[in-house]
């Protein structure tokens, strides 16, 4: 337990159907939050925690990840010639952002056959996962006080937010001392029915794993929706180890969810100098249309 982190999946392999069409040709994780891919927000929260390797989990059509990535030598050039200085920065930092590598989960079953995957690249160290469809904005990052969390209790960590009871059915829910920000887990449950969550405390995708979970997800059998499930093998870590949960108390946007990802893009343009002027005014002036009709 006392090695430095320094390596993070991404699970990328969806399918992306809540997107549909914009994803039929397209990786859900390259839609744009104005002028950014999705994806790229958690590589750099991944890279401002302290990982160094990155490992993307990829399915079919998910070529655009690796090249929005990949130096564009091209790209370059042509940014270069026209004396565009301050977009050449960007285009470069992109691909100098971590070492980052791809293995392709060949069919979707699940987050915890796609940590699996990427097992090889990760051996025997402790290790993030960050999913994709959650942005945490936070300073220092959420990962990196997880980490933190990790070296002090000696035991993984996963993230969790409070969220509306009545949500409770669509997240992994811990049961744990309410109102630490560091509690041990007690239980933890993939989905509960309506009614029958132990807290409305919901993982919301942020993990720092000991590798020991590889053992448990190879023996792990299919959960709910038939899919190899995260929570199930992180249940059965649990009893044989401590499992913390690190209460993150930023803001978070769900980006998976078509009106997240509307309320993520004018949150992020409301923060931006060049856009944020004309964004108020061009929302009061809708808000104000709307009242009047």
């Amino acid at each position: 337990m006392d090695k430095r982190i320094t390596k993070a999946i991404i699970p990328a392999g969806g399918l992306g159907t809540r997107f549909l069409p914009a994803t039929k040709a397209q990786p859900k994780e390259m839609l744009p939050l104005i002028d950014k891919p999705a994806i790229q927000y958690i590589v750099e929260e991944a890279v401002q925690s302290g990982i160094e390797s990155i490992v993307i989990v990829s399915g079919r059509n998910k070529r655009a990840i690796e090249d929005h990535f990949d130096k564009s030598a091209e790209l370059e050039a042509e940014l270069e010639e026209r004396g565009n200085e301050e977009m050449l920065a960007i285009v470069k930092e992109i691909s100098q952002l971590a070492d980052i590598y791809y293995v392709r989960q060949k069919e979707p079953l699940g987050l915890g056959h796609a940590v699996l995957c990427a097992r090889r690249f990760i051996a025997d160290e402790p290790f993030a996962v960050l999913l994709g469809d959650d942005i945490l904005v936070s300073q220092p990052p959420c990962l990196r006080d997880m980490i933190d969390v990790y070296e002090q209790e000696q035991s993984s960590v996963v993230a969790v937010m409070e969220v509306p009871w009545d949500q409770t059915h669509k997240y992994g829910i811990v049961d744990i001392e309410a109102g630490k920000k560091v509690a041990r887990v007690r239980d933890i449950v993939e989905k509960p029915l309506p009614g029958q969550a132990p807290s409305n405390y919901a993982v919301v995708g942020r993990y720092v794993l000991d590798p020991a979970i590889f053992n448990l997800l190879e023996q792990a059998q299919p959960g709910k929706g038939g899919e190899i499930q995260l929570t199930d093998s992180l249940q059965e870590l649990n009893r044989i180890a401590s499992l913390s949960a690190y209460r993150f108390d930023g803001r978070r946007h769900d980006v998976g969810d078509k009106l997240g990802f509307v309320q993520a893009t004018i949150d992020f343009a409301l923060e931006r100098e060049d856009l944020s002027a004309d964004v108020k005014r061009y929302l009061l002036e809708r808000l104000k249309l709307s009242n009047h009709l």
